[in-house]
C-alpha cells in the first residue's frame, strides 16, 4: 500500500508492542508502516523482530553519547533521514526532553501498563499489587517531557485477580496493550486523534478523560 505514514518505534527491550505494530502495519488495509526501529541496547531482542520483518534498525547506546542533549539529537536525526513521521515508544526506557518532542510536535505515542495518572515509572504492575487495586490496565498517552504524564488518549481495564502475582497480572495487561497500541496508531495517523492546546481532540470533539476503544465488532 503506498502513501503509508511512516512510524519511528523506539524500544529498549523484548519489543513485543514493537511486535504487534508490525504485525498490524503487515495488514494491507493498515494506513501505517514501520520505517525505522531505534534500540539504544545493543543486546534487545526487538532488534531481531524488526529485522525479521524486513524493517530497518538503528542501534544508539545513550551510554557512547556525550550527553543527554547528543543523543537525542543523534535520535531525531535518525529519524528524520529515515522520514520518520510519527514516533511510538514500546518499552523505550528513556525520557525524551523538549528539544526532541518538538521535532515531532504532537506526534509521539507511549504506551504505559497502568492506568495513568496511577504508577506511573517502572514496575506499574507490582505498584498496582502493593496497593491492593482492583483493577489495573493499560494506557496510550501523547508523550511530554514528563515521565508518563502526557495528554491521555485511551485506556484498557483489566480486573486484578485473586492470586495475581506480578507476571499473570503484567501478561493480562500485556494482551490488552498488543489490542490498544495498534487501535491508537490507526486514530492517529488518520487524524482521529489529535494533541490541539495541550488537550486530546477527537473526531467526535475533546476527549474527557482519553478517549474509550471497543474492540472490533464489540456492541456498542
Amino acid at each position: 500500500m503506498s502513501g503509508r505514514v511512516k512510524l519511528g518505534v523506539l524500544v529498549s527491550g523484548g519489543g513485543s508492542n514493537l511486535q504487534a505494530l508490525l504485525d498490524a502495519c503487515a495488514r494491507p488495509d493498515f494506513p501505517a508502516e514501520v520505517a525505522l526501529v531505534v534500540c539504544n541496547v545493543p543486546t534487545a531482542f526487538a532488534l531481531q523482530r524488526a529485522r525479521e520483518a524486513g524493517v530497518e534498525t538503528r542501534v544508539l547506546d545513550h551510554k557512547g553519547q556525550a550527553s543527554r542533549a547528543d543523543f537525542e539529537r543523534a535520535l531525531g536525526d535518525a529519524l528524520v533521514a529515515a522520514g520518520v513521521e510519527w514516533v511510538c515508544l514500546a518499552g523505550f526506557m528513556r525520557l525524551l526532553g523538549a528539544d526532541f518532542l518538538d521535532r515531532f510536535p504532537g506526534r509521539v505515542l507511549n504506551i504505559h501498563p497502568s492506568l495513568l495518572p496511577a504508577f506511573p515509572g517502572l514496575h506499574a504492575q507490582r505498584q498496582a499489587l502493593d496497593q491492593g487495586v482492583k483493577v489495573a490496565g493499560c494506557t496510550v498517552h501523547f508523550v511530554d517531557a514528563g515521565m508518563d504524564t502526557g495528554p491521555i488518549i485511551a485506556q484498557a481495564a483489566v480486573p486484578v485477580l485473586p492470586g495475581d502475582d506480578e507476571a499473570a497480572l503484567s501478561a493480562r495487561i500485556l494482551a490488552e496493550e498488543h489490542r490498544l497500541y495498534p487501535l491508537v496508531v490507526r486514530l492517529a495517523v488518520t487524524g482521529g486523534v489529535r494533541l490541539e492546546a495541550g488537550r486530546v481532540v477527537t473526531s467526535l470533539g475533546p476527549a474527557v478523560g482519553g478517549l474509550s476503544l471497543r474492540n472490533p465488532g464489540e456492541p456498542g
